[in-house]
Formats: structure tokens, C-alpha cells, sequence
């Protein structure tokens, strides 16, 4: 498995690996399959080139199998923090270390980027496997969102973690 920064051209594996996520996994990002599915890849080619984002990206024998984007926030006032977004594993490759890997990656180029202190994150609640990942990488809850996405008729809980790169 190689993990690598996905780029501009690797837009249409992205944009096939983000459907399925969206449709696999709705209750877990707050983008819709319908919302997404309308854009072209130029549209997931410009979001690939952002400098504020990292799309991070698991590649077994060249085939994209999880994703994970590192997002630096840009006001003056929250420099100090980023951001992980849209964390996904295909579910025929989940259990092989993929996801911690990509965590793994995230972190290190937080490390890397000038003035971040430390990373946010929001996991649905019942998604036991991703909290215990995050947790074993030093995430910590700090907070829960009640209802926070409604798919359908049904409303999901968040919780919000945060990994601090800096001793206080």
C-alpha cells in the first residue's frame, strides 16, 4: 500500500472513491452523493489543487482505496488549527491498516505545515471503529452535537475530537 498526496490528475479516481463514499456512508459526511454526483471532475480537479487542503490517499497496486483531507484554517485568529474532512476506506479494504495510515500521513503533514498546533475532527457517534482509531492516535473528545445531520428522517450525533501537537 503506498499513501501519497493525491493531485490534480489523480480528479476522476477521487471523484469515483468520494461518490462511493457519499453513497456507502451518508450519515457520515455532511456533502450529499445527489449534491456531488452533479459536479464534473474539473470540479474535484480544482478542489485538488487547493494550497489551504491535503487530500491524502491510500493506493493499493495504483488503485485509490481511502482518502483522508487536511484542511489549514486561514483566519488570522485560528492559524494555529487544521482540520480532517472526509476520511474514507472502501469497505473491501477496510481492516488492513488503511485508515490509520492515512491518519497517520495527515498528522505528520499537519507537523509539517507552519504554526499548526493542533487538529480537529467530527466522527458520527455510533462509528465505533473510527473513534477507537482516532483515540489510539491521541484524539480526545471534547464535545458531542446533538442531531447534527438529518439524512432522510433520521438524525445522526457527532462527536468532536482534537489532537493537540503542541504541550501546553
Amino acid at each position: 500500500m503506498n499513501i501519497r498526496l493525491i493531485t490534480p490528475r489523480d480528479a476522476e479516481n477521487y471523484r469515483n472513491l468520494r461518490l462511493e463514499a457519499l453513497k456507502n456512508n451518508p450519515e457520515a459526511f455532511s456533502s450529499s452523493y445527489e449534491e456531488e454526483n452533479e459536479h464534473a471532475v474539473e470540479f474535484f480537479r480544482a478542489r485538488l489543487e487547493s494550497d489551504e487542503a491535503f487530500t491524502l490517499g491510500a493506493f493499493e497496486e495504483e488503485k485509490l482505496i481511502g482518502v483522508v483531507t487536511l484542511v489549514k484554517e486561514t483566519k488570522l485568529k485560528l492559524k494555529h488549527r487544521a482540520n480532517i474532512f472526509a476520511m474514507y476506506v472502501s469497505p473491501a479494504n477496510r481492516g488492513i491498516g488503511a485508515g490509520k495510515r492515512l491518519m497517520i500521513e495527515a498528522i505528520k503533514k499537519a507537523q509539517e505545515l507552519e504554526g499548526i498546533e493542533q487538529i480537529y475532527l467530527t466522527v458520527m457517534a455510533t462509528n465505533e471503529s473510527a473513534k477507537k482509531l482516532y483515540s489510539c492516535l491521541g484524539f480526545e473528545t471534547f464535545g458531542t452535537d446533538k442531531r447534527a445531520m438529518k439524512v432522510d428522517h433520521t438524525y445522526f450525533d457527532e462527536q468532536h475530537m482534537v489532537l493537540y501537537l503542541i504541550d501546553y
